[in-house]
């Protein structure tokens, strides 16, 4: 058996050691806060509202992405009240329904790009962002003959990259504030109550062209969101004709002069659907 014996010199190098080993951790622990408060503050938020001051505007749009029994319903709908809204088309569903698509754009509804194929857009390359952004807005220009400028993300899966890569393009990547939630199928009831709770000017509200209650909550929405005191118009003309950045809710504000950056401005000449 050995026997271990604690000499002065022993327990000088043992306390050396261990201060050592503190002081890296310490460092170690300092640069990963430090590295996560880089990584937070560097983060690029899309277009969730925009600030509108007392200006009591909104904006309601559609994802189309795979059925298209509704679609018709929906334009009959908004036709009837007078409201312009913005339809976020996915390529594929594009390439299925084309003539849904010409008379979307033919009604004056702003037509925006919600990718190609519905990936998950934050698991690929920048190539392969640009690819589903390019083609899609190929499809709905060749067939509407207008140049696209919005883009939601599906799923709205979103990091730094992909809203770099949209406004790399010379689009705006949008979101929304309010969600009907109508994918869930909650009464048209219900998704009236919830709308009213979380509007305010400047919101922009999430549908889909495929819930099974959206027709019937579309007219309801509409005139209670009215009886509010708010105006309907498409998301390209709620968006600020000037440059601008989000803040960190995803509110999109005026930039200030010394805090323009490249990826969260807009150039006012940018045109709008």
């Amino acid at each position: 058996m050995k026997i271990f014996v604690l000499t002065k010199r022993n327990i000088i190098t043992a306390a050396i050691c261990l201060v050592l080993a503190v002081s890296v951790g310490a460092v170690s622990i300092l640069g990963l806060t430090k590295t996560q408060e880089t990584a937070e503050s560097e983060r690029i938020i899309p277009i969730y509202n925009v600030d509108c001051g007392d200006k009591k505007v909104v904006s309601i749009s559609f994802d189309a992405a795979w059925g298209n029994e509704q679609t018709e319903d929906l334009l009959n709908i908004l036709d009837e009240k007078n409201v312009k809204a913005t339809f976020f088309l996915v390529g594929d569903w594009v390439e299925k329904y084309p003539d849904s698509v010409k008379e979307i754009a033919a009604a004056g509804h702003d037509i925006g790009n919600h990718s190609s194929t519905h990936p998950k857009m934050t698991e690929l390359s920048r190539d392969k962002m640009m690819e589903e952004i390019e083609n899609c807005n190929s499809l709905i220009k060749n067939l509407t003959g207008k140049e696209v400028t919005l883009f939601r993300p599906p799923y709205g899966d979103y990091n730094n990259s992909v809203v770099e890569t949209v406004n790399s393009c010379g689009m705006y990547c949008v979101q929304w504030d309010v969600d009907s939630l109508d994918w869930k199928d909650p009464t048209a009831q219900d998704m009236v109550d919830r709308i009213k709770s979380k509007i305010c000017p400047g919101s922009i509200i999430l549908m889909h062209n495929g819930a099974t209650n959206t027709p019937e909550a579309l007219p309801m929405i509409i005139d209670a969101v009215r009886e509010m005191g708010y105006e309907f118009v498409p998301i390209s003309e709620l968006l600020l004709k000037c440059d601008y950045t989000t803040d960190h809710k995803g509110t999109m504000i005026p930039a200030e002069p010394e805090a323009k950056t490249e990826s969260t401005t807009a150039e006012t000449t940018k045109e709008t659907t």
